[in-house]
């Protein structure tokens, strides 16, 4: 007879470190992994955020508050998932920040460029070097999973910076799954379009008069949620991609495909403008 086992989605017996778990995407990921049976280790800066992220996981899931960008934090992090947990299957690179650095190129300073390099891909080598010994201490390989943005797969002229150290993600995440394949260690790419987050409350970010807008701007006429990075943080993370290495995910709603192209308010397709400003951008709280 055939063997029609189906792979599972299961993470049970696995340990898991998510970076900025404490709201948002990486916080959506670190509570789907917990439910499908992952022991979680987490660091967030925001302190509050990370007590509310420990209660919420139990004792069982260890929460640091602490910044990735800090090899004195990352240091001390990958110490108690060394003590506690003794091994490290999963690896999901999630801090990101534009830092609101938006502007004309020769504007941003020096220290700007080292602050995005920072946040944006040093610690993302930090971290995957810390985690690697951990990885290959069990023989069984492993997942990295490196969060950009759709940014790094088109120009973005308000941030050059920012879309260079995230296109930057794709050239070492393909060159390290090339080293790490065979171990059975897989590197991906999760590359979302705009998505709710406290870091970035969209729903507050469009101006009254452009809200009628959202459903065209998308070909799935809406912005992303935490919850669809997070199922595709399940998938790579599962044996439902134990032959996928080297890739990105675009969790877009169709944008990237769509290039500039948007829907009119009479359903045709152009890619000329359709406002008259920006139509997005960061406003205070109403």
């Amino acid at each position: 007879m055939m063997n029609r086992q189906t792979p599972s989605i299961r993470l049970d017996g696995k340990v898991a470190l998510v970076t900025g778990a404490g709201a948002g995407i990486g916080r959506a990921i670190a509570l789907a992994y917990a439910d499908l049976g992952a022991r979680i280790a987490a660091i967030e800066i925001d302190a509050e955020r990370a007590t509310k992220l420990q209660d919420e996981l139990g004792s069982d899931h260890h929460v640091a508050t602490g910044n990735v960008c800090s090899a004195n934090d990352l240091a001390a992090l990958f110490e108690v998932i060394d003590t506690r947990f003794g091994k490290l299957d999963i690896l999901v690179n999630n801090v990101g920040d534009s830092l609101r650095l938006r502007g004309p190129f020769e504007t941003r300073s020096e220290d700007d460029w080292d602050a995005l390099y920072a946040i944006n891909l040093k610690h993302i080598f930090a971290c995957t070097r810390a985690a690697l010994p951990l990885m290959r201490r069990t023989g069984s390989g492993g997942n990295i999973i490196n969060m950009s943005t759709i940014e790094a797969y088109r120009g973005a002229p308000p941030a050059a910076v920012y879309a260079a150290f995230k296109s930057a993600i794709t050239g070492f995440t393909k060159s390290i799954a090339l080293e790490l394949a065979p171990e059975n260690i897989r590197v991906n790419i999760i590359a979302p379009e705009t998505t709710e987050s406290a870091q970035v409350p969209v729903s507050r970010m469009i101006a009254p008069e452009h809200r009628d807008h959202v459903e065209r701007w998308i070909p799935m006429a809406r912005f992303g949620t935490p919850r669809d990075a997070a199922g595709c943080a399940v998938f790579l993370a599962s044996e439902l991609s134990a032959w996928v290495t080297g890739t990105t995910i675009h969790v877009d709603g169709g944008a990237l495909a769509a290039g500039g192209f948007y829907r009119t308010p009479t359903g045709e397709w152009t890619n000329f403008p359709v406002v008259t400003d920006v139509g997005i951008g960061w406003r205070p709280p109403s």
